[in-house]
Order: C-alpha cells, then structure tokens, then sequence
C-alpha cells in the first residue's frame, strides 16, 4: 500500500485529452499490480464537501502493464477481476481506524 500522499497523476485518454487523477493506493493481487485513482476533481468535492454523487465518488482500477516503453495503465473492465482487486483493497484497509475527518464522508 501507499502512504496517503494525494499524488496527482495526468492520464492522457485516446483523443488526447488530459485527465488527472489522485493516486489513492497501488497493491498487487494475483502477482499483478494495480492502481487505484480518483478522478481528481471528485477529490476536490470531497475535501470542499460539494461532492453531489449519490454515492460519493467512485474510484477507477487500472491494471499497471510493463511495455517495452515504460508502465502503461490499462481499465480494469473484467467484472471478477474488478471484484478481486476490490476485496483485495477493502482487506488492505480492514480493521484500520479512520480519523475525524474520515468520518465527515460516511454515509
């Protein structure tokens, strides 16, 4: 696991566009590594409290692939793939005391 340090990671999509992300964790699962971001502006609603999802904001599991060029991230969109990485995480994080500030984004 990785200390929560909000590092902010700019992914470019297919067009082009830059999208940032807050890295939350990277862990491995199945000897595959993955990492785990927030859409960095769903960070930004959560610490100024005008996050409006239903359910809060929702992470995006990417799976870190070696290339010849470097690490690429790749969606994870395997549904039990997905599960795993989650269940993975959530034991990660299980029996962890959350501090005050945790609390304020409960539901």
């Amino acid at each position: 696991m990785t200390e929560e340090n909000n590092e902010i990671l700019t992914l470019l999509d297919e067009e082009g566009q830059e999208h940032s992300f807050v890295v939350l964790d990277v862990l491995n699962v199945n000897d595959k590594e993955y990492a785990i971001l927030l859409p960095a502006g769903d960070m930004e609603g959560m610490e100024t409290g005008t996050d409006t999802g239903a359910d809060g904001p929702e992470a995006i599991v990417f799976r870190i692939e070696e290339t010849t060029e470097g690490q690429s991230l790749l969606v994870v969109e395997d549904e039990q793939e997905l599960e795993e990485v989650a269940r993975a995480w959530e034991e990660a994080y299980e029996g962890e005391d959350y501090d005050e500030e945790d609390e304020d984004y409960e539901d």
